[in-house]
């Protein structure tokens, strides 16, 4: 038997915590040997319809000590039991809603979670911040497309979900409906919905923040007639909180994430020029700090044609900043001397290091004569060119140089080669090699086993060609991970 004295401190202590959720972790690391103990002797009641399996939520709950027979240890011992499984529950949901690092991911925990913590089935959730902070979400669980459907047909004003989205006064908490179909000024719409999904109570939560203020709610729907117990409605409405605070934190990221993204794509070119001779397709991928990676295509006299690809060294503004500026500079200086990509790139060096030389950037600049299929480029510490057609791929052989802003003047030979009919040249920077985390001798070999395995069809099309590249390079997604690095990829066809 556990010194009784123990168990009542250690009680207090899970009471004390119980008010603050967001000391959970340490409750639980503080009393888990007790609650072992006192998990083995207490009496477990059967699980609550409803509840996920793999979530294992406490069912426990106690009499008051004047119906509980037996010596008071067994009564605290038992009590403790069920606090020590609510916090485990409890610690368990929000560690896994804390591993989620994107919003929808976090919207999809939060309803089976709360699911789990009133005993429902399914559940809809609709985020729609108050403040016009990102755009209005709706979620279901268990609810098919065309279910949501229905439900949004329904009379705002005619659900609890609805009113606790407008904030009204009885909203603060959650609402429960026990017996939807049993309400006598329910809504024939609503029931005409409830009857044909199969669904006869609710419970719902709003989703408030204190700094965000309201973000949305949630709502869960019962088969039959039920309402969750106080105990639940007391744990889900902690759980609630917590996530709320997380749900604000990733719509700020995911605003400042856009907003990076649309600053970026405003830097770089918003179309592509119409060249006779060549097709050009471009695709950019922009960290999540934002970067100093760009790419750049513009006409020059006689029907010839510039293509740039670089990168500043850094991250965030600044880096984005100063990259809008190396940019600027290159178009003057390709417009006046573009037939002279050494003397381009020597300009752009002078510039940077007089401007900015604390500043590292690399760039590859190359001249295009769509007419004769004849290119002239120079690379300043950039990557070279790889040209893919029907008989080759291969990378251009192009001379070693130092980034811009590394050397006290910098200098290298161009080289010329000409693309035979039908064959693309794809530039590109070094972001999608890294964004593979392979070491750059491997990263080089997949990047040529990329382009080497573009299907024949898609050859003549530099858009198809600069997408299967960035999809075998970046698979399942890694092209939109949160990698520090930008990438960039241009594509130009020669007729």
């Amino acid at each position: 038997m556990l010194d009784i004295r123990l168990l009542v401190r250690v009680h207090v202590d899970v009471l004390i915590v119980a008010q603050n959720h967001m000391g959970v972790c340490d409750a639980i690391r503080r009393i888990a040997p007790v609650g072992k103990l006192a998990a083995m002797s207490a009496p477990h009641l059967p699980k609550v319809a409803g509840i996920d399996s793999e979530v294992p939520v406490s069912t426990h709950t106690s009499a008051p000590l004047t119906e509980v027979p037996g010596p008071p240890g067994a009564f605290i011992q038992d009590r403790l039991a069920g606090w020590v499984s609510d916090l485990t529950t409890l610690h368990e949901l929000t560690e896994r809603l804390a591993g989620t690092s994107t919003l929808d991911d976090a919207l999809n925990e939060l309803l089976r979670a709360g699911a789990a913590l009133v005993g429902a089935r399914r559940g809809l959730l609709v985020l729609e911040p108050e403040h016009g902070e990102g755009s209005s979400t709706t979620l279901g669980l268990g609810l098919s497309h065309a279910e949501l459907g229905h439900l949004e047909t329904v009379p705002r004003a005619a659900t609890v979900l609805g009113r606790v989205l407008d904030g009204l006064p009885d909203t603060t908490d959650g609402i429960a409906s026990p017996d939807l179909l049993g309400e006598q000024d329910l809504d024939p719409r609503h029931r005409e919905v409830a009857t044909r999904l199969g669904y006869a109570a609710s419970y719902a939560l709003p989703l408030t923040s204190e700094a965000a203020g309201r973000l949305g709610a949630a709502v869960w729907l019962y088969g039959e007639p039920a309402e969750p117990a106080q105990k639940q409605r007391h744990l889900a409405g902690l759980y609630a909180r917590y996530a709320t605070e997380h749900l604000a934190r990733l719509i700020e990221l995911e605003r400042a994430r856009a907003d990076v993204a649309a600053v970026a794509e405003e830097l770089l070119p918003s179309r592509l020029p119409r060249i006779p001779g060549v097709q050009l397709a471009a695709r950019h991928r922009t960290g999540p700090r934002g970067g100093g990676d760009w790419y750049d295509a513009l006409p020059l006299p006689d029907r010839t044609l510039g293509l740039a690809v670089g990168s500043v060294g850094g991250s965030g503004p600044n880096a984005m900043a100063a990259m809008g500026r190396l940019r600027a500079s290159l178009r003057a200086y390709a417009v006046m001397e573009g037939e002279d990509p050494v003397a381009v790139l020597s300009d752009l060096e002078l510039l940077l290091r007089l401007t900015e030389p604390a500043r590292t950037a690399t760039a590859l600049f190359a001249y295009c004569e769509p007419a004769t299929r004849k290119v002239v480029l120079a690379g300043a510490g950039h990557t070279p060119p790889l040209v893919l057609g029907e008989q080759r791929c291969e990378f251009v052989e192009t001379t070693l140089s130092a980034p811009l802003g590394m050397l006290a003047c910098w200098e290298a030979p161009s080289v010329e080669f000409s693309p035979a009919p039908g064959e693309t040249v794809l530039l590109y920077t070094d972001g999608l090699l890294r964004r593979t985390g392979d070491p750059m001798d491997r990263a080089f070999a997949r990047l040529h086993s990329a382009a080497a395995s573009v299907p024949k069809q898609g050859r003549h099309d530099p858009a198809a060609v600069a997408d299967h590249v960035l999809r075998t390079m970046l698979p399942d997604g890694l092209d939109r991970s949160d990698s520090a690095e930008d990438v960039v990829i241009l594509a130009a066809h020669f007729d």
